[in-house]
């Protein structure tokens, strides 16, 4: 569009003005009708919360994104300004970004009375509307409607009853944006009333004047479950006002967790060249989130935040990294080992409920890691039944005899590549199970099987694994126990 500088030159183009909510869905419509994806990114919800998202908007509605932390609700809010023409014409000098050709504020239209076609006209661009406010509970009225600014009514020398004497709030400002409101149910209730006439009728109550300002403002709004009854509540007739309330959630499978980890903690170049990280260990590391989230031992109505597996993927890598410099080797492998680096990037993340908290928090990371190595052990080796017949032979029968017979393994945390090998390569029948069962694995991930193999055997009760401070001891269980008694 020709950026015209003044209101003459903006009237001979073919500019008409129309409220937010048009012009987000009419771009919407143009963007269906082409084929290309309305929001990017937004892995495990394209048949899901992004329709959802996108009936609201065709319908003009104000929408609550309602889902527990680290669902995507924020970014989603913030990719509606791709939905946005790219520039738009404001009044030059405005406060509440007036349309040219439809003014709503007292100050605009005085500017357009006094310079006519010859009122200087900016130009907004997309990036630049987009609002975004956490709503905390000392948040106020003034805040985000405004309030009557004593300083500007001296120094126009105006009484208080002069409409002119209020500064506007967020909301006015955000007029012809999106305004996103985040954690609503934290807004104290008789703040969350001030947004009942400006959701519902377009006016602004501000002490004592009542200004009719059809506001166009695109709302969206997110809470969290959990606030519901933790900290607040959002008012019946606000939620009653709001026209859409649109249900997120975490991913449903395995892949799409780890294609949204791969999308945000992407690997630097040079460390991805220098540390191999096999499937299986990206597998592991997502599987823990599911694990958490079905865990007794957190809190559910808390949620575990897709957050937890990117930082635990960044953690994991660097664990990896810091083992490969002070070897001084050049390249490396993720090992099952260094999934201990990761328990830092869990405890944060995860809400625990009492029983939780008795068993302290790096032992339920620890915990959900191994839960996570015991529901994907099956799809890899052969299951272990709980209940067994004495008398029939076990895939893992010769490598279990081994440690039955008084035999150990020591793995250090900082063994180089090729002492690490040698140490699962010392273990009969270790590699030979990789190779019956596993015929297919890439070579490189070999010793990362064969060390998720103990693991799995550990997690099925069927050796004892120590963690010592210099690394991991694999025992026979059985052999510990008798000695101990």
């Amino acid at each position: 569009m020709n950026k015209s500088t003044t209101l003459g030159a903006l009237k001979k183009t073919n500019y008409t003005p129309q409220s937010i909510q048009s012009e987000l869905a009419n771009n919407l419509r143009t963007r269906i009708k082409s084929g290309k994806p309305t929001f990017e990114g937004l892995l495990g919800y394209e048949h899901t919360v992004i329709p959802d998202v996108e009936r609201a908007i065709l319908s003009g509605h104000s929408m609550n994104l309602l889902g527990l932390r680290g669902q995507a609700k924020t970014r989603l809010a913030r990719q509606m300004t791709q939905l946005l023409d790219e520039w738009i014409p404001v009044v030059s000098g405005s406060e509440i970004n007036d349309d040219p050709l439809d003014p709503i504020s007292r100050q605009a239209k005085e500017i357009i009375a006094k310079h006519g076609d010859d009122t200087p006209i900016e130009w907004l661009h997309r990036s630049d509307r987009f609002f975004e406010k956490l709503a905390t509970p000392d948040v106020t009225v003034a805040d985000l409607i405004g309030d009557v600014d004593p300083i500007k009514a001296a120094n126009l020398k105006l009484s208080y009853a002069d409409e002119r004497v209020i500064h506007f709030g967020m909301i006015p400002r955000a007029h012809r944006c999106i305004f996103v409101l985040n954690e609503l149910p934290d807004l104290q209730a008789r703040i969350q009333v001030a947004l009942f006439s400006i959701l519902q009728e377009k006016e602004i109550q501000i002490r004592g004047f009542k200004l009719r300002l059809p506001i166009e403002t695109q709302f969206v709004f997110t809470a969290n479950p959990e606030d519901y009854t933790n900290r607040g509540s959002i008012v019946t007739p606000l939620k009653d006002r709001i026209g859409s309330q649109i249900l997120t959630h975490y991913p449903h499978t395995l892949e799409i967790a780890k294609a949204i980890t791969q999308q945000e903690a992407p690997i630097d170049a040079a460390i991805a060249t220098s540390i191999h990280i096999p499937e299986l260990a990206r597998d592991v590391l997502e599987q823990i989130g599911f694990e958490a989230r079905k865990s007794t031992y957190v809190d559910a109505k808390s949620g575990v935040s897709a957050r937890m597996s990117i930082t635990a993927f960044e953690n994991l890598i660097s664990t990896a990294e810091r083992r490969m410099l002070m070897s001084g080797e050049t390249e490396t492998s993720v090992r099952m080992s260094d999934f201990l680096g990761i328990i830092a990037a869990i405890n944060g993340k995860v809400e625990l409920v009492y029983e939780g908290e008795q068993e302290g928090a790096e032992q339920i990371s620890f915990h959900l890691i191994n839960e996570a190595v015991k529901t994907l052990f099956s799809s890899y080796f052969p299951e272990i039944k709980k209940l067994e017949k004495q008398d029939e032979e076990g895939p893992y029968d010769d490598l279990l005899g081994w440690f039955y017979g008084d035999n150990e393994l020591f793995i250090e945390d900082s063994l180089t590549d090729n002492v690490f090998r040698d140490t699962l390569k010392s273990v009969p029948d270790l590699e030979a199970l990789i190779a019956t069962h596993q015929p297919d694995s890439l070579p490189e991930d070999k010793f990362f099987l064969m060390e998720f193999l103990l693991w799995g055997l550990e997690a099925h009760k069927k050796l004892n694994k120590y963690r010592t401070l210099e690394g991991f001891q694999f025992k026979d269980g059985l052999g510990n126990l008798l000695a101990g008694l």
